[in-house]
């Protein structure tokens, strides 16, 4: 199927119904010379339209002043608005159901308010023993806030004896040997360190069997999985847009509240004047009214610039369409484990090899002096990313990523290991 040449590799390129979303971008170059960019599950790149999108805004800002809320190209009063739909099928849900606001580890906290209400019986937090520090602090202050131990309350996943990634199964034995005491799934969707894809719906079912909440942290999912929440009867999802999103460094954040509690004005939250009732809004009354939906957890006023930035590259996504955009996703990151392969004796791809366990991240243990590797690759223009103690990320993102690009990662690891 695959061949390791560099006319195989142009000829997929050309290929490529895709392609002509490369040159939306600002593609880096070092000294002259292109770089081989690979730390999209980091920061993606920037798209060209996104200084259009600032502009307009600054326009606006400059010649409305506090009247852009109402009366600019698009009024700032009902931004989200201008982002709900685009987001909505970015990770499979109903409008409704998303909302663009805040920063993803905030979100994770305000959904936490709402979805981990815990009792002396059901109190625990199961979360994969490797999740990202933030999500890992997060849970554990939400114990401490809660009056537990997180030693006690917070129950790790952790991979079988020589393995790296959780098994299915051995997930959903867990949750089933808790089933008295959880009181909710929170995990990653994609782990950012293995870059291991998690069956989120058959996770959310087993939770929901024995009366725990499922939530999902989709810093590494949103922009690289063709994700489906509201079939997979997810509670909630939080997600950052700076990786595979491409929207900017410390990005706004996105949310997903499933419609069954989206819709429900008595669950738990709290509240903000921008999350009330937006009819209502201005009359300035007390008592909260939370709008329906997702909407209704927002707390303050758009972040209009960030949310700028989102925007542009939410046209884009929209206008690839996530399905296309993961099918190509699969050949590559099927290719670039193909060339990686030829190495297999200095090299351990630890991600799974199913697509279906798995985004467009590999993660690579080279078997002597991970570290010398990851400088000589970037001293040949290819930049992926290092995660201590041991761990090479390459993330070739179909969006900007092509074919050629992997030829060159296996050019340069040829001239390595020689």
């Amino acid at each position: 199927m695959f061949e390791n040449t560099l006319a195989f590799a142009q000829a997929q390129d050309a290929a490529d119904t895709l392609k002509h979303f490369r040159e939306e971008f600002h593609l880096l170059q070092k000294d002259g010379h292109p770089m081989v960019y690979l730390c999209g599950n980091s920061l993606g790149l920037q798209p060209k339209r996104v200084k259009a999108a600032i502009d307009q805004e600054l326009k606006d800002w400059a010649e409305l002043g506090v009247e852009g809320h109402f009366d600019g190209k698009n009024p700032w009063m009902y931004y989200h608005h201008f982002l709900t739909e685009k987001a909505a099928n970015v990770v499979g849900a109903k409008p409704s159901e998303v909302v663009i606001m805040n920063n993803l580890t905030a979100n994770l906290h305000l959904m936490m308010v709402s979805f981990y209400q815990p009792t002396k019986e059901r109190y625990k937090i199961m979360m994969e023993v490797s999740a990202f520090p933030s999500d890992q602090y997060a849970m554990e202050t939400q114990a401490k806030f809660h009056g537990f131990d997180p030693n006690d309350a917070i129950i790790e996943l952790k991979p079988r004896e020589g393995e790296y990634t959780l098994r299915t199964e051995d997930i959903l034995a867990q949750i089933e040997a808790n089933k008295d005491s959880l009181a909710i799934v929170m995990m990653g969707g994609v782990n950012y360190y293995t870059g291991q894809a998690f069956d989120m719906q058959t996770i959310a079912a087993k939770a929901h069997e024995i009366g725990a909440r499922a939530g999902f942290d989709l810093a590494h999912a949103a922009g690289n999985l063709h994700l489906q929440l509201h079939d997979w009867n997810v509670d909630f999802a939080v997600w950052c847009t700076y990786k595979y999103l491409n929207s900017g460094p410390g990005g706004t954040s996105g949310v997903f509240v499933h419609e069954r509690h989206g819709n429900n004005p008595e669950l738990v939250r709290f509240a903000g004047w921008w999350g009330h009732d937006e009819k209502e809004r201005f009359q300035m009354k007390k008592g909260f009214k939370p709008m329906e939906g997702a909407a209704g957890w927002q707390l303050s006023n758009a972040q209009i610039f960030p949310m700028a930035i989102h925007k542009a590259s939410l046209e884009m996504f929209e206008e690839a369409g996530m399905a296309n955009l993961r099918t190509k996703s699969e050949k590559l990151t099927a290719y670039l484990e193909f060339i990686l392969k030829d190495y297999s004796a200095q090299l351990n791809i630890i991600t799974p090899s199913d697509p279906k366990q798995r985004g467009c991240q590999l993660s690579i243990i080279v078997k002597e002096d991970g570290r010398k590797l990851f400088d000589f690759l970037q001293s040949k223009n290819i930049l992926p990313d290092w995660r201590e103690p041991d761990v090479i990320r390459m993330s070739a993102v179909p969006m900007y990523n092509s074919f050629e690009d992997v030829y060159r990662i296996g050019v340069a690891l040829k001239e390595y290991f020689r």
